[in-house]
């Protein structure tokens, strides 16, 4: 490894573009998304991005396309791995803020400390319409409404010091009163007290993933996200540098959120995987992001091209790091947190 800076890498398992003739992990078959996921793992990958099955393109095929709830998932993907950043995604519409905040910090315990949630700031109307709101939701007043979700989601998840549940028996006390925070939100779109009934993660809080930012977001993310995805590989090393300025002007280090640019390579990794690495590498080095979302259908032949030609060649170069830093999502990342100062 050389000494300068780690690129992260991350895959979005995308079930609906595997083609039809070989059978996708993502398919019935749990056993093949397993050992997909243990393969990614074995290869020293940062995360796995697990797609929703609530957002609708239209008739059933999003019930075609992802089979397995995201979350309901990602607690079995926990249980047949032990590195590897488990992150699903789960939409503000189709969810409570409490009911998700408590679905997420049960999950990163599951994990050890591996969980993350993907919060897109892209509505579906068709998806509202499954859950009481056939008419959906003004672009500013979705924008305004997952920003309050969110904020209470993060909310909640501060909601327990380290320290704060004794679970002591012989004096009756579960929790010290002093280290709880109670919540207590009144906003435009919800009420929420707290605090949560789930002990505090093992990583301080789960990693929030924003993806799907329009430049009105921007400000959001910049303020509370951990990872941002980007789109448009042309424009998001400015937007890189706007969202890196934008944290510091909150108070944050620029180190705080990693950007992450979505690429999506397809058959050309099984034929030159040199100039798949000269792309990364130039984009890394260009400091256009801080590594790559790779978007993949989940089969394991374009996994193992991937970790077999297009990943020597990164770390031949000094890009990537040799093993996990730690035993959290956060340390992979170089996040604040438990292992990630």
């Amino acid at each position: 490894m050389g000494n300068g800076p780690t690129m992260h890498l991350a895959v979005s398992l995308l079930p609906g573009n595997a083609p039809s003739n070989e059978p996708p992990a993502g398919g019935a078959d749990f056993s093949l998304l397993a050992r997909f996921l243990q393969k990614a793992e074995a290869a020293g990958l940062d995360m796995v991005l697990l797609a929703d099955s609530a957002p609708a393109a239209g008739g059933d095929a999003p019930n075609r396309q992802v089979p397995f709830e995201a979350t309901t998932l990602l607690a079995a993907l926990a249980t047949v791995t032990s590195r590897i950043g488990l992150v699903a995604a789960a939409s503000t519409v189709a969810h409570q803020p409490y009911n998700l905040a408590r679905r997420f910090a049960s999950l990163d315990i599951i994990s050890h400390g591996r969980g993350g949630w993907n919060a897109t700031m892209m509505q579906d109307p068709t998806e509202a319409a499954n859950f009481s709101r056939p008419e959906g939701f003004s672009g500013d007043d979705f924008r305004r409404r997952a920003e309050e979700f969110i904020g209470i989601v993060q909310g909640l998840w501060r909601g327990w010091d380290a320290d704060a549940l004794l679970f002591d028996k012989s004096d009756g006390r579960f929790f010290d009163p002093e280290k709880m925070r109670l919540l207590d939100h009144k906003g435009e779109f919800f009420s929420v007290r707290g605090p949560l009934n789930v002990a505090r993660s093992p990583q301080d809080m789960p990693v929030l993933v924003m993806s799907g930012l329009s430049d009105p977001d921007m400000e959001i993310g910049a303020r509370v996200a951990d990872v941002i995805l980007l789109d448009e590989p042309s424009i998001a090393g400015a937007k890189a540098d706007d969202l890196k300025r934008r944290a510091l002007a909150f108070g944050r280090s620029p180190g705080a959120i990693k950007v992450l640019m979505n690429v999506a390579p397809g058959a050309e990794m099984a034929a030159r995987p040199d100039v798949i690495a000269d792309r990364l590498e130039e984009s890394f080095r260009s400091k256009s992001c801080d590594g790559f979302n790779i978007l993949m259908p989940p089969l394991e032949s374009v996994l193992d091209n991937f970790v077999d030609l297009v990943l020597p060649e990164l770390r031949r170069r000094g890009l990537l790091r040799s093993d996990y830093p730690g035993a959290t999502l956060r340390s992979h990342l170089g996040l604040a947190g438990e292992e990630g100062q």
